[in-house]
């Protein structure tokens, strides 16, 4: 107790993460025990579901898109139990992104399923309709900082994403670990052993 007495910060986060649990749980779709969002950014819940214990820290953009342009879209995001996300999340959907239990990612990571395309040169990229591809990430992954997930990409389970990758649209199979931009698969668990790929 006299630790928050010293600290305001911690007292302000305490009352935060009451206020998050009570306000927000009646707007999202499903909103599991024991879950919690602190001081997003800007977030829809309506097109969102979270299960137990989920946990977003500050300053998150998770977005659901239902219109972009004139065109409209039924998007949803879902975030299994026990899935963690720090700092600076930038997470929009326009269709389907599924982030499955025990997936941990970290700061300042881009996860989205909508493309942009630029097929019109006389039209403001901005102002040309979106498409999407789903997006869905495995079990007990881990996304290090500043990663980016882009539309189409289905990750298999307990995989790794390094720093600062950047990994296109395609299956990747469990246990793998991808680097770089383009990410490619570096290691994989082969045999009851981590191998290197070629």
């Amino acid at each position: 107790m006299k630790q928050f007495i010293k600290n305001p910060y911690l007292i302000s986060r305490k009352i935060g993460r009451i206020f998050n649990s009570t306000l927000y749980r009646f707007y999202f779709k499903k909103y599991g025990k024991g879950s919690r969002i602190e001081s997003a950014y800007f977030i829809t819940p309506q097109f969102i579901e979270l299960g137990n214990n989920v946990f977003i820290c500050e300053r998150a953009r998770v977005e659901g898109v239902s219109n972009y342009e004139g065109f409209k879209f039924n998007p949803l995001i879902i975030l299994q139990d026990n899935v963690t996300i720090q700092q600076n999340i930038h997470l929009t959907c326009a269709n389907s992104i599924i982030i499955k239990k025990h997936t941990a990612i970290a700061a300042n990571v881009t996860i989205t399923d909508i493309i942009h395309p630029y097929e019109d040169i006389l039209i403001p990229i901005e102002k040309q309709p979106i498409i999407f591809k789903k997006v869905e990430i495995g079990e007990e992954c881990k996304i290090y900082n500043n990663a980016v997930i882009l539309p189409g990409v289905i990750l298999g389970k307990h995989c790794v994403v390094g720093a600062n990758s950047v990994v296109k649209e395609g299956v990747y199979p469990d246990y793998s670990i991808l680097a770089g931009s383009p990410a490619k698969i570096v290691r994989q668990y082969i045999d009851n052993k981590w191998e290197k790929v070629l």
